[in-house]
């Protein structure tokens, strides 16, 4: 895993090439707006379970990949957000869309809190504290009994209709690759990858490590909390060991893994791959474990970059940029 995220690319900042994406943003939103127009609740499903994933996993790509942040506490954060809008929905009635917003803050007030002692960690310590940090908000939600415990917490109300939910979380992806882009395309961009080559050298040249990574730690919590808000929406009922189950670090590790760790489209296509292989594997989860398994031994092993990195060294993709 290490070795994925140390040899990822070190493309320069484009503003151009920024600004055509942030137009293949807005683009893609518009046209998948009308989705549920004449998509099933099956293609839905799909889309919502894929926007969500590919939140999750830009967030993950831009610590790991941009600022050398590996961590395992994605579940922390998606719990995080799932408890607040419960608690919001159920106690205060707020509005969806404010209740997404505070998620984010929320996910965001709590990496800004704890990263002053993560940080202090570096390399596989700094990722064993996340899995930490995660272990110890799933332990306190099930032994707190105002969070439900161990039973977990009903939605009072019913959930929105399958379309709006859709919408939603096709904001919430759009949201987190705007930002990404924003961050990938810009001058932080050269930041984040000198911080993450060498943290000591770029100290000596005026940069400020801790702020930089706190401020990718920080943003892909945010995105985590407001995935995870949506999600829980969606179920209707939480429990800590869900919510907080390594299950999603793991799922979200091994889709920018598969689509290529420090790439602009590795965490679109490791989506994409991990929700299509899931589905057709939905019914052998042994077989669907192991397949996973092997699909990362052989790209960290033979092709680190993933399968974006891969299909860009091919004849006909090799002038397109990844």
């Amino acid at each position: 895993m290490s070795e994925a995220v140390a040899s990822c690319p070190r493309s320069g900042y484009a503003p151009a090439r920024g600004l055509v994406e942030v137009a293949a943003l807005v683009g893609a939103l518009a046209a998948l707006w009308f989705a549920p127009d004449f998509a099933g609740d099956y293609w839905l499903q799909l889309g919502f379970r894929t926007c969500v994933y590919l939140a999750l996993a830009q967030g993950w790509n831009l610590m790991a990949g941009s600022a050398g942040l590996v961590s395992l506490g994605t579940s922390c954060f998606v719990g995080l957000g799932a408890y607040v809008a419960f608690g919001l929905l159920n106690h205060l009635g707020t509005p969806l869309p404010l209740v997404l917003l505070i998620c984010a803050i929320t996910g965001g007030a709590l990496a800004a809190l704890v990263s002053p002692a993560l940080f202090r960690l570096r390399g596989l310590y700094f990722t064993v504290g996340t899995l930490a940090l995660a272990e110890l908000l799933r332990l306190l939600m099930v032994n707190v009994s105002a969070f439900g415990g161990a039973t977990g917490i009903f939605l009072q109300e019913d959930p929105p209709a399958l379309p709006v939910l859709f919408r939603y979380a096709l904001v919430v992806a759009f949201v987190a690759s705007l930002a990404i882009t924003l961050c990938a395309r810009t001058r932080a961009s050269v930041i984040f990858r000198a911080v993450r080559d060498d943290e000591d050298a770029a100290a000596q040249m005026g940069v400020r490590p801790y702020r930089v990574k706190l401020g990718a730690f920080v943003l892909a919590s945010a995105l985590a909390a407001m995935a995870g808000g949506i999600q829980a929406v969606k179920l209707g009922v939480i429990e800590p060991y869900g919510m907080f189950g390594l299950q999603w670090s793991i799922d979200v590790l091994s889709m920018v893994i598969i689509g290529g760790v420090g790439l602009r489209l590795g965490p679109l296509v490791g989506a994409l791959l991990v929700v299509a292989l899931g589905e057709a594997l939905a019914d052998y989860p042994e077989a669907h474990i192991a397949i996973a398994g092997v699909i990362l031994i052989v790209l960290i092993r033979f092709a680190p970059h993933g399968v974006v990195g891969l299909a860009a060294k091919l004849p006909l993709t090799r002038r397109v940029p990844a």
